[in-house]
């Protein structure tokens, strides 16, 4: 048989076995003008078949892991199930885990080889205030009324990079891979919280290439600058004098009026704020009592704009007024930053890798199930009821998006380590174009047959691009080369947060201990259910 002859036979193979699920016609790819291509020697597309395949194997584990991590339901800082729950999994093979790092104890590192490249896949853990939901129920059904929940879908995250590192893991040892796998959970992710302090304590210095995943209701990805803003989280704690707020209201000194003048004072300010900037705030500690002036009250903003300077100009202005209020209430006012994020820019050669990947796995084959629920959830919530995409969409990027064309957005510090390594996210298909985000809504599929499909082409898409990165190491390079001569050349990352800040892993601790014990009963046992569907009862889909 001659080389060419095998080459195609492989090829053929790798095509079978990736794009099973797909269903849709592939993407037209977007030119973009570098040279970065996969491994396509015959031994690089036999382990990539080799790998897609431990994917397809691991399917039961990924949808246990996925409803697990569902059911447990934490908020930031307090995914301590989360975290025993899936460390106990890359423990059992053979990874080195380290637990509470960068002076948090729910975050880790686990590692797995030897040598170089050194490859971090991530994801986020935390779920949403509020956004308790049954899987599977097309409205608004929580599993408890209040409690937390993944409106979000960062249940799914995890597990999709677990199974990816397995797979790779598996062909690695199989053909004496050298290369080292590092895994890590974005903690804190909707806080802001953690990742700037990932990198302050060094744990990206030695990693060559980063891949984050996020899930979304497509499969793709982009390099270049975002839209994203960036943002700087700041709580505001005014101190002042109690009274009886009847018999000597002029003894007191309320710290309430500071808070209300601030906010008063910043809704003014926003009519002379650029158009791209986002900030909004809550009331976390108003006063006790009405009868008593309030001797302390806080108030914690978010401060998002396009860039660094931006957002250090908003957190100023901010800090003025606090004091400025605090003067006109003759109290004090003390403040801390709770979380920050730079805005992200990605790597144009691993996008791109990674894009040829997301065209051989293809979409998943969504069954009827699938998009009766996506589409009565579109109709319950007014939107248009396109159901599951079955289009991937084209790999898109800039180095530079004009701020004119900037218009405000969401934040992801995702962006601290994109400006400190190559990285890209992946955005996988587990949830459904119908949510505001957020929301109770945005779990309706996290813990169902949409999720866990979504999660198994994630993995693939991710385990192929670490076999390419592993078996071309010019790729590693390249990414650098982009990293350092055009995302960096004239944008030096400086952090946000001040040596002096610290995580702030007391938040939600509160919150959690309220509910948790409820909770607990409907964690997910996998050694009694199939699925989490299956032992809340629950047939799939619930629509009206």
């Amino acid at each position: 048989m001659t080389r060419g002859i095998a080459l195609a036979i492989v090829a053929i193979a790798l095509t079978v076995s990736l794009g099973a699920q797909r269903r849709q016609p592939p993407a037209e790819s977007t030119p973009t003008g570098s040279a970065a291509t996969g491994a396509t020697t015959p031994e690089a597309l036999q382990y990539k078949q080799n790998v897609g395949l431990e994917v397809d194997a691991m399917q039961e584990n990924i949808q246990k892991w996925n409803d697990s991590v569902f059911s447990f339901g934490e908020l930031g800082f307090q995914e301590f199930e989360t975290t025993k729950f899936l460390t106990a999994i890359l423990r059992q093979n053979g990874f080195t885990v380290q637990e509470g790092v960068a002076g948090i104890p729910t975050a880790w590192t686990a590692r797995w080889g030897s040598g170089k490249p050194v490859i971090a896949l991530g994801s986020d853990v935390d779920c949403i205030p509020q956004a308790s939901q049954k899987p599977g129920v097309a409205w608004h059904d929580p599993i408890i009324e209040g409690a937390p929940g993944h409106g979000e879908g960062h249940n799914s995250g995890m597990p999709l990079q677990i199974a990816a590192a397995l797979a790779a893991k598996k062909v690695m040892e199989q053909q004496h891979l050298q290369g080292t796998l590092m895994l890590w959970p974005g903690i804190a992710e909707e806080l802001v919280g953690t990742k700037a302090y990932y990198v302050r304590a060094g744990l990206f210095k030695d990693v060559d290439i980063s891949i984050f995943a996020h899930v979304g209701d497509n499969l793709g990805v982009s390099w270049g600058d975002g839209t994203q803003n960036g943002l700087v989280s700041v709580e505001y704690s005014f101190k002042g004098e109690s009274a009886h707020a009847a018999s000597a209201p002029w003894r007191g000194r309320s710290a309430l009026d500071a808070v209300e003048l601030m906010d008063v004072a910043w809704n003014f300010r926003r009519e002379h704020l650029r158009i791209q900037q986002r900030s909004h705030y809550v009331i976390t500690n108003g006063g006790d009592q009405p009868n008593v002036v309030p001797p302390n009250a806080s108030v914690w903003y978010y401060f998002r704009e396009t860039d660094y300077a931006h957002i250090k100009e908003m957190n100023e202005i901010g800090d003025r007024m606090a004091k400025a209020a605090a003067m006109m209430t003759d109290t004090t006012v003390s403040m801390r930053i709770l979380g920050s994020a730079w805005p992200g820019h990605f790597n144009k050669t691993i996008a791109e890798v990674m894009h040829a990947n997301i065209e051989k796995v293809g979409l998943p084959q969504w069954s009827e199930a699938d998009q009766t629920l996506a589409r009565a959830l579109q109709r319950e919530l007014k939107v248009p009821e396109v159901g599951m995409a079955t289009k991937l969409q084209p790999l898109g990027g800039r180095e530079a998006i004009p701020d004119e064309e900037k218009r405000g957005g969401g934040s992801d510090d995702i962006g601290d380590i994109s400006w400190n390594v190559p990285t890209v996210t992946l955005r996988y298909p587990s949830n459904m174009a119908a949510g505001p985000g957020h929301n109770w809504a945005n779990a309706i599929s996290m813990a169902t047959p949409i999720a866990h499909k979504g999660i198994q082409a994630g993995a693939k898409v991710v385990a192929l691009t670490v076999i390419d990165f592993l078996m071309k190491p010019e790729l590693v390079a390249q990414a650098w080369d982009y990293f350092r001569n055009v995302q960096t050349k004239t944008t030096k990352y400086v952090p946000l947060m001040r040596p002096e800040d610290k995580p702030a892993i007391w938040l939600n601790e509160q919150t959690m201990a309220k509910y948790r014990p409820e909770m607990k009963k409907y964690y997910y046992d996998p050694t009694k259910y199939k699925n989490y569907l299956d032992q809340l009862g629950i047939k799939y889909p619930t629509v009206r």
